[in-house]
C-alpha cells in the first residue's frame, strides 16, 4: 500500500464523516435521536482508526512494523487509557514515533 493510498483514504473517511454529520441534522432536524443510536454514532470513529491501525500495522506491511511505530501505539495506548482526547491521543502518537525515528536515524 502506498502513502497515496493511505492519505487517498483518511482523505475520503475524512469527507465521508463531514457528509454524515452535515446529512444527520438536515434528515432528523430538531428530533432527538434513540439513546442506542447515539452511542453507536459516538463509537463509529474510534473504531474506524482502531481499524486503520491494525489493518496498517498488522496487515500486509507488517514487516515494516518496527520499535518506533510501536512506541506509537503505546503512547496511544496509554493516553486513551487515561481519557485524553482523540486528537491529543493522536498528535502525541505521532510525536512519539517521529521523535523516536529521530533519535534511532
Amino acid at each position: 500500500m502506498t502513502m497515496l493510498t493511505v492519505w487517498t483514504a483518511i482523505g475520503a473517511v475524512a469527507v465521508l464523516g463531514f457528509a454524515l454529520k452535515a446529512v444527520g441534522p438536515a434528515l432528523f432536524g430538531g428530533r432527538e435521536l434513540p439513546l442506542r443510536t447515539r452511542s453507536a454514532l459516538t463509537l463509529l470513529a474510534p473504531a474506524l482508526l482502531a481499524g486503520f491501525v491494525v489493518v496498517q500495522v498488522a496487515g500486509p506491511g507488517w514487516k515494516d512494523v518496527d520499535a518506533t511505530v510501536l512506541g506509537g501505539l503505546a503512547v496511544a495506548v496509554g493516553l486513551r487509557t487515561y481519557r485524553a482526547p482523540l486528537p491529543l491521543t493522536l498528535v502525541g502518537a505521532v510525536v512519539t514515533t517521529a521523535l523516536l525515528r529521530l533519535l534511532t536515524g
